[in-house]
């Protein structure tokens, strides 16, 4: 069943610039020399080391133990030798240990062939297990580990599952492909995942002008006798979001402060849903992913499978290098993404793209007062008056941003980008809702 859906409010329909995603299939990237490991890869408290500087590691070997609810096992990416472990801040400013590993000796599972294991005989407990285990977290950029959020609603009301493969930030094709060309790998994993959660329905939400991607997951859903929909979405920014793409498949609203799942809703990407595959079907931890390299400024944009731990200059090296100098270097799309200055910096398992982005590509301008155009708040999609925030963040009345839907502000960056004072709307609010946590005395 396909079905085109309405749009939201406010939002964008900006360039997608992914022409080259239609025509040139991703690549597996050259295994670098060295990597290094981040143990924070998730959203919560980073992985207990449990090897040292010293040690031999195999490949998908544990390096990393999860250190509470929302925290994820880490595992190597490449035989060799742990040469280091340092401290190394990421692109979103947070800090954590990494081990420096130096490629040497033979990989257990690249060029091999796997035997699938008949997991249909395994209990949604012995699945989730597996993918704990794994290392599995979302795999679109916010990194909850998998097994966490599933988990935390077998039983208790869930009756959809959504398969997240909008991707509708500019650039950003790697979920594309991912569809594209591992198509039964993905489907396999959303049959794991629906027998973990038992949903009554199963929707696969891919954009409207993705007529290939549509039509090649109708039709192997149809030949695998799957009872999966495949709904279209307009291509209209931020569509992707979970909150957004419950309401447009379900016609639930998801209230302020709530998530998908409190009406009986579980949203998982793509990208996440085939990590499931491989982590039940061949015990495959999370050491590797597709990434989009593109921008005006990179000689060969692309997409490709490369290893967790592999520096950006290398995956820009990888896609031909550089043309042209680049303004600035994102990781993530162009609207939540984060600016990075350190090209030595490694991807991990919630990096979905890298972009050299040149100065006709940035929207830049010098900063002006606010002009009361409206235009935030039209573009702002879940209905708040970003201009009205940033002024109360700005006087340090955090609380009567909060009463002002603060909490429910997506961090999708439409208002920045419609500014015409370019006045720093996104990044005021989201630092105003990380400091929330510290001023109640939360971890």
């Amino acid at each position: 069943m396909i079905s085109l859906l309405k749009r939201t409010r406010g939002g964008l329909t900006p360039d997608d610039r992914k022409s080259f995603a239609r025509t040139e299939p991703l690549w597996n990237a050259a295994v670098p020399s060295r990597c290094v490991v981040p143990l924070l890869q998730h959203v919560g408290n980073p992985a207990q080391p449990v090897v040292n500087v010293g040690d031999r590691v195999r490949e998908g070997m544990l390096v990393g133990r999860a250190s509470g609810a929302m925290s994820a096992n880490v595992h190597a990416p490449l035989p060799g030798v742990i040469s280091q472990q340092v401290s190394l801040t990421l692109e979103d400013g947070r800090s954590c240990a990494a081990y420096v590993i130096e490629l040497s000796g033979e990989f257990d599972r690249l060029g091999k062939q796997l035997d699938p294991i008949d997991w249909e005989r395994k209990s949604a407990r012995e699945l989730l297990k597996t993918i704990r285990e794994c290392g599995v977290v979302g795999m679109g950029g916010y990194g909850q580990p998998v097994d966490r959020k599933y988990s935390a609603r077998r039983g208790s009301g869930v009756d959809h599952l959504i398969i997240n493969g909008v991707e509708n930030e500019p650039y950003v094709c790697a979920d594309y492909r991912l569809m594209m060309e591992m198509t039964d790998g993905l489907l396999e994993g959303a049959r794991v995942a629906e027998r973990i959660l038992r949903p009554e329905r199963v929707t696969i939400a891919v954009q409207a002008q993705r007529t290939d991607v549509r039509s090649r997951l109708q039709r192997r859903v149809r030949e695998r006798g799957l009872g999966y929909f495949v709904h279209s979405v307009p291509a209209k920014y931020p569509q992707g979001d979970e909150k957004l793409l419950t309401q447009a498949v379900t016609g639930r609203e998801v209230p302020g402060g709530a998530s998908p799942s409190d009406v009986g809703v579980i949203v998982s990407n793509v990208a996440t849903v085939y990590a499931i595959y491989e982590a039940v079907v061949y015990e495959k931890p999370v050491v590797e992913r597709v990434i989009t390299v593109s921008g005006g400024a990179v000689r060969q944009p692309a997409n490709v499978k490369a290893r967790i731990g592999t520096s950006v200059q290398e995956l820009i090296a990888e896609c031909g290098g550089l043309q042209s100098r680049p303004e600035k270097i994102v990781l993530g799309g162009p609207m939540m993404g984060h600016t990075i200055s350190d090209v030595t910096l490694p991807v991990t398992k919630r990096t979905t793209a890298i972009l050299a982005l040149t100065a006709e590509e940035i929207y830049n301008g010098p900063r002006t007062a606010c002009i009361r155009c409206g235009r935030c708040v039209r573009s702002c999609p879940v209905g708040l008056e970003p201009t009205t925030l940033y002024k109360m963040l700005d006087h340090g009345d955090q609380a009567a941003a909060v009463a002002a839907g603060l909490l429910d502000c997506i961090e999708c960056g439409c208002c920045g980008f419609t500014c015409p004072a370019h006045l720093p709307l996104v990044e005021t609010l989201k630092r105003g809702k990380q400091a929330l946590p510290r001023r109640k005395g939360t971890a």
